[in-house]
């Protein structure tokens, strides 16, 4: 499983330098046209990025859609998007072209040396939980072969610079509410006026038509990437969060694995792992079950449309607890390392606000509550009051019309620098 941490990836950005600073003279040389887009995604074509692409596409917009693998670009075909790979010298020139630039992670779901001067949409992936950008120090990790030696101070502040820089390029970034903006204007070191509550694009989908529609489709989709699961199966999702490169401190044990299968067999449910594409963690039992199956990304792109066919989530600080409340979704937390996490990375608040007093710290205690939840129609209700209450916390709109106010707020955005580029504002 691949992984990933800060300080490798800071490493990486310092040694480009040179690369980041051509881009910059590139775009100063080559003029932006008035209309065109170019989007990006990390996880491939989905996301908010698809969202606000299916609206600017009905619109009549001028756009491409730069993609980081021959799987993406096949994923694109299948959906009539015209596509070039972002590593390109086209991908470069489409960049660098491109007035509207949106993204879903960070300046590399594009082509990173081209972004400078565009008018940037930074739609991002969830409404964090842990602390994110310039409000986490695991962000801002410097290198290890650096951390310890004189030059690390200034090293770090080198990174803090180069991370503000980014930011303010971003003209927009959309907020669930007003208690997540607060929460993006503090990560992204943005005025509010960058930040507006319009909704999260990539949530239209657990809004629009019925909830038995919602339900039957992902389940549908479901069903494609677990074709073994009976019609009638109920499905739980393990969703444990990236931790920076660490591995998973709740990866069951055989002992676990075994209590797991039964509570599953009990109820003839199906555990779907999707651990995080960048994490490390082996998640297989020790003995041969088709009671736990693997939902990586490379078999679904985007889970938040399956949330609805899900009978039950358990996650520890991942936004899918938030995008899991717009079902809602009865949901376990299982937060074995609670206080360190708190330490390293930090919260939004205090965890309980989100989890309750009652989460668990280990899989004895997530059986435990899971079994409740598939077999006692009281528990399982309680945890679906629990899932709205929280969205209604954290979701100004459950209108399906997200991507449509941020497509609004970019035609107002570019509108204005048009203007000003003429002379009229």
């Amino acid at each position: 499983m691949a992984s990933f941490s800060f300080g490798a990836g800071n490493a990486r950005k310092l040694a480009t330098v040179p690369l980041y600073a051509a881009g910059r003279i590139f775009t100063i040389l080559v003029p932006r046209t008035r209309d065109e887009w170019v989007f990006g995604c990390a996880v491939g074509i989905g996301d908010g990025a698809l969202a606000l692409w299916d609206v600017a596409a009905a619109h009549g917009r001028t756009a491409v859609w730069l993609v980081g693998s021959k799987q993406e670009a096949t994923d694109a075909a299948a959906r009539g998007i015209r596509a070039l790979p972002k590593r390109s010298l086209r991908g470069l020139w489409r960049t660098a072209r491109a007035r509207v630039i949106v993204v879903t992670h960070g300046f590399g779901d594009v082509n990173r040396y081209a972004v400078s001067g565009a008018f940037v949409v930074q739609l991002w992936h969830g409404i964090p939980l842990k602390r994110i950008g310039v409000d986490s120090p695991e962000t801002l990790r410097v290198p290890g072969l650096i951390e310890r030696t004189p030059a690390a101070g200034a090293v770090g502040r080198l990174l803090r610079a180069m991370y503000r820089g980014a930011a303010r390029r971003i003209r927009v970034v959309p907020a669930a509410s007003h208690t997540v903006r607060g929460r993006l204007e503090s990560a992204f070191a943005l005025p509010d006026a960058r930040v507006p509550v319009t909704g999260e694009p990539r949530v239209d989908v657990l809004s629009r038509g019925t909830a038995a529609d919602r339900r039957t489709e992902a389940r549908s989709v479901i069903g494609r990437a677990v074709p073994r699961a009976t019609p009638e199966a109920r499905f739980v999702l393990y969703a444990p969060t990236w931790r920076d490169g660490a591995p998973d401190p709740a990866v069951p044990t055989g002992d676990e694995w075994t209590r797991i299968v039964e509570v599953l067999n009990r109820h003839d449910a199906t555990l779907l792992v999707r651990s995080h594409p960048l994490g490390a963690g082996d998640y297989r039992p020790p003995f041969p079950t088709d009671r736990v199956q693997p939902l990586g990304s490379e078999r679904v792109s985007d889970v938040t449309p399956l949330l609805p066919g899900l009978d039950a989530l358990v996650t520890d600080y991942s936004s899918l607890a938030f995008d899991a409340s717009l079902v809602p979704l009865p949901t376990i937390f299982l937060a074995p390392d609670v206080e360190e996490y708190a330490r390293s990375r930090g919260f939004y608040g205090r965890y309980s606000d989100v989890a309750g007093d009652d989460w668990a710290v280990d899989w004895a205690q997530t059986t435990t509550q899971l079994d409740a939840v598939l077999g006692d129609s009281a528990e399982r209700a309680h945890r679906i009051d629990r899932a709205a209450a929280l969205s209604a916390r954290v979701h100004a709109f459950h209108d399906g019309r997200n991507a449509e106010r941020v497509y609004r707020a970019i035609l107002a955005g570019t509108a204005d620098d048009v203007r000003a580029e003429e002379g009229t504002g």
